[in-house]
């Protein structure tokens, strides 16, 4: 009797040591499919910010490239706007010029009253004709001369010969000792013309005398 008292007493202390060592177990190791879930948790993390940091870099530099090409756009068409006004100024210029240069539209001052009967680029050459110290009477001579030659017309130009311009030099550069504007300026040419018909001819009676004569001056 005292001997299977006693192992019921061993069998009871050999169970409660063992219900004790499966709850030290269950609290003191840890379940391996709880520390995958914790590190597939962790990967997904970093996973997720590095997703995180590339969306980022990609918005920055998007910005960055969009400012960059707004900045190259807003630039190209201020220099396209510049171009045109550059390209209408000189067209403006250039009408003006041509304006001024035109046949009826010579400014070189008040027209003496001698040369009142002329208009236009003849009334030009009608006063310089008296600035060079040529007396009235030779202004008919140098009328029907440059009527003969080129109309009065400080554009005529005769492609055969190279002659331009009223008094139809020969070549028509030669007309640059008196001004750039040789190919347009009829007061350049007029100039140029009753210098070459003095230092030629004497007067401008006589450079007509000799074109009657010969055909040209």
């Amino acid at each position: 009797m005292a001997c299977r008292a006693f192992a019921v007493i061993l069998l009871l202390a050999g169970v409660g040591f063992g219900i004790h060592i499966g709850l030290t177990g269950e609290e003191g190791i840890q379940d391996p499919r709880q520390s995958a879930e914790e590190d597939l948790r962790a990967a997904d993390a970093e996973q997720q910010a590095t997703r995180d940091w590339h969306r980022d870099y990609a918005l920055t530099a998007a910005d960055t490239d969009a400012e960059a090409k707004a900045e190259n756009i807003a630039q190209v068409a201020s220099d396209q706007a510049k171009a045109l006004d550059d390209t209408f100024a000189a067209v403006q210029e250039a009408e003006e010029a041509e304006e001024q240069s035109g046949s009826g539209s010579v400014d070189i001052g008040p027209i003496p009253e001698d040369c009142n009967g002329y208009s236009g680029n003849k009334a030009a050459g009608c006063t310089l004709l008296l600035e060079h110290g040529f007396g009235l009477d030779q202004m008919p001579c140098l009328e029907q001369l440059w009527d003969k030659e080129s109309g009065w017309n400080e554009h005529a130009h005769n492609p055969s010969s190279g002659a331009h311009g009223i008094p139809q030099a020969l070549p028509g550069n030669q007309m640059a000792s008196v001004g750039d504007d040789w190919e347009t300026n009829p007061i350049t040419q007029i100039t140029w013309g009753l210098q070459y018909i003095s230092n030629r001819y004497g007067t401008p009676c006589d450079a007509w005398a000799h074109s009657q004569e010969i055909g040209w001056y």
